[in-house]
């Protein structure tokens, strides 16, 4: 499962309003009057609600003639538990990592030749910051480089030295002063998603 619909069915149910909605209807099915009696909320609240319990399908409704009954979908309810369970094992987080980890290189791949050049400066944003990312790691944290030499190490990669000096300075990788280039903690590097 993809990280991110769990994260969205989470924060859905992550209401006190929409779990009480869950527990009520683990009992059984109810109509909206009922639940909305039984939580002392009005009807348009319960309705808001349940439309955002729907859209996760945590619940589903049946008509029985005029009126709507919502019952839990509890395989629902189950599938997203097994895959919280998965998560703190961490099988999903490896996957994820994986998968982020490939498109990376695969970036790397097309934009550097086999000897470490860059073959031009990608366009994308994020395949940009990732070549920079890429180029950086041969820079020490903690050390101060003159313009001079960073401009060396740069052209290893490109000779275009000036301009991906300063993409270093516009996305935060490094910090700049009186002519002294130090890398930022990368919390405060550019972020890629």
């Amino acid at each position: 499962m993809q990280l991110n619909r769990l994260v969205i069915f989470f924060k859905t149910i992550g209401d006190p309003t929409r779990l009480r909605i869950i527990k009520l209807l683990s009992e059984g099915p109810l109509h909206g009057q009922a639940i909305a009696g039984k939580l002392g909320l009005t009807p348009p609240t319960i309705t808001h609600h349940l439309h955002k319990l729907r859209d996760v399908n945590v619940v589903y409704e049946r008509r029985e003639g005029n009126i709507i009954y919502f019952y839990l979908n509890q395989s629902v309810v189950r599938h997203y538990a097994s895959a919280l369970m998965d998560l703190s094992t961490g099988e999903e987080v490896k996957k994820d990592m994986k998968d982020v980890m490939a498109e990376r290189q695969k970036v790397i791949d097309n934009f550097f030749t086999s000897d470490g050049r860059l073959k031009h400066i990608p366009a994308q944003r994020k395949k940009k910051l990732i070549v920079f990312e890429h180029m950086l790691k041969g820079l020490q944290k903690g050390r101060k480089y003159e313009e001079k030499e960073l401009n060396e190490y740069i052209k290893k990669f490109h000779d275009d030295y000036a301009t991906i000096r300063q993409e270093f300075i516009i996305n935060n990788y490094m910090y700049r002063e009186n002519g002294i280039y130090e890398l930022n903690p990368e919390e405060m590097w550019a972020k890629i998603e």
